[in-house]
């Protein structure tokens, strides 16, 4: 279990109260309330089926609920899309990798500055003067990544060919190269090895420590998720059942009922 992040605040990054999303007849979350506090690692957990990657959907505006608030910044939004709430600080992986396999671990990274990227489609074109100095830029800031994650040695690779365990690292390379305030992570450990798992969790504590960076985290794996987290909340069929610290969380009868599976 780890000590309280150094990055942490106390200060509300974002909030959801009282949201709830259905499809057709299907209620996939129920009048579910928690914040985000700003640096700080925020679990959610649940078993599968639970709401919880619909909830970063919600977050991320690629769901509109049909109740309840998003609170932001301190800012009330409604039908955000994805593309405003990624200009707006807030980057996600997925639980499947969505990286374009055809193209070099490099080129990935440099898709997620797209959003960053100022100059015209007809300097991009012409790929001079200003447009070739802000690709330098961009570039420049990708190699940081690069160095960061420890993926030198595939940057021209594609990624079509890497193993899955590096290509969750370069999702999470592109993510990162948002520069996101808020990153949404899905599963980031799913399908790894014990080693695979080992890195990503170190480099899931750098990304919140050394880069200050806000993380809510859905993982399967307790062990990764009573070692990373601030705060848990838990998911069961759309409906909150708890929201705590990791010990708190991890000892409550109704988390052990509904998905640790723990004998009382």
């Amino acid at each position: 279990m780890r000590a309280p992040s150094d990055q942490a605040t106390g200060e509300q990054l974002l909030a959801v109260e009282n949201i709830s999303l259905s499809f057709g007849g299907v209620k996939a979350i129920r009048d579910v309330s928690f914040d985000i506090r700003r640096g700080e690692i925020r679990a959610i957990i649940g078993p599968n089926g639970a709401g919880k990657t619909s909830m970063l959907n919600v977050i991320n505006g690629f769901y509109h609920p049909q109740e309840g608030v998003i609170t932001y910044r301190g800012n009330r939004r409604s039908k955000m899309k994805p593309y405003e709430a990624a200009m707006q600080g807030i980057a996600r992986t997925f639980q499947n990798v969505a990286l374009f396999r055809g193209m070099t671990t490099l080129d990935n990274i440099m898709a997620g500055r797209t959003l960053k990227m100022h100059r015209g489609f007809f300097w991009q074109c012409l790929y001079w003067g200003p447009a070739q100095r802000e690709e330098v830029e961009h570039r420049q800031k990708v190699e940081e990544i690069i160095d960061f994650l420890e993926i030198q040695a595939i940057r021209k690779t594609p990624v079509g060919r890497l193993p899955y365990g590096l290509q969750k690292r370069v999702e999470l390379a592109r993510a990162l190269a948002m520069e996101p305030e808020l990153l949404l992570l899905d599963e980031p450990m799913a399908g790894m090895n014990l080693e695979e798992k080992e890195d990503m969790s170190r480099f899931i504590l750098d990304v919140n420590q050394q880069l200050g960076t806000t993380i809510a985290l859905i993982e399967h794996d307790m062990g990764v998720v009573m070692d990373l987290s601030d705060r848990v909340v838990v998911l069961d069929h759309g409906v909150k059942i708890a929201d705590g610290t990791p010990d708190a969380v991890q000892s409550n009868q109704d988390v052990i009922d509904a998905y640790l599976g723990v004998a009382h």
